[in-house]
């Protein structure tokens, strides 16, 4: 289960009277929020409405909702037993990783991906991509599911070891 939000105060305020002008996306996930969603659903909603990734943190953040039940959804850390051994210096390893790595973040995660692409981007060998893995797994576990992660990491292994 997923943190519950409802509007503060100050957030009813800014429906009725616009004083801070919010962006528009970040005003129509305002609107939505009601007390019974949860942020992953709200989440969900804000992206058809060109809101930012964090819009509720920024929602927060400005006092205009607050945690009104609910739990933190944590997916469980992923261990990743070191390959560098395996990866070794060999350019076309490196490579099919690189593009395994890339199109996974693009397939995955879209826009939500992008700092993890330039981080991809500028790994210039595979023991660098390899470092990566704990952060592109959390990033799949959080976009699909922590399970969604697991088999990513081994299909990655499998990959490497191949």
């Amino acid at each position: 289960m997923a943190l519950i939000h409802a509007k503060t105060a100050a957030g009813r305020q800014e429906i009725e009277d616009r004083g801070l002008r919010l962006a528009a996306g970040l005003r129509s996930v305002l609107l939505l929020v009601d007390g019974q969603r949860d942020g992953n659903e709200l989440r969900q909603m804000a992206l058809g409405l060109r809101a930012p990734d964090d819009v509720l943190e920024q929602l927060s953040a400005l006092g205009l909702i607050e945690v009104v039940g609910g739990s933190v959804d944590r997916a469980p850390a992923v261990p990743v037993a070191p390959l560098t051994s395996h990866l070794g210096d060999d350019p076309l390893r490196y490579q099919q990783l690189r593009d395994w790595m890339s199109e996974t973040v693009r397939k995955h995660l879209g826009l939500k991906g992008y700092m993890i692409q330039l981080r991809i981007d500028r790994c210039r060998d595979a023991p660098g991509l390899e470092q990566l893995w704990p952060d592109v797994a959390g990033a799949l576990g959080k976009a699909k599911s922590p399970a969604f992660a697991s088999r990513w990491l081994e299909e990655t292994r499998a990959k490497v070891l191949a």
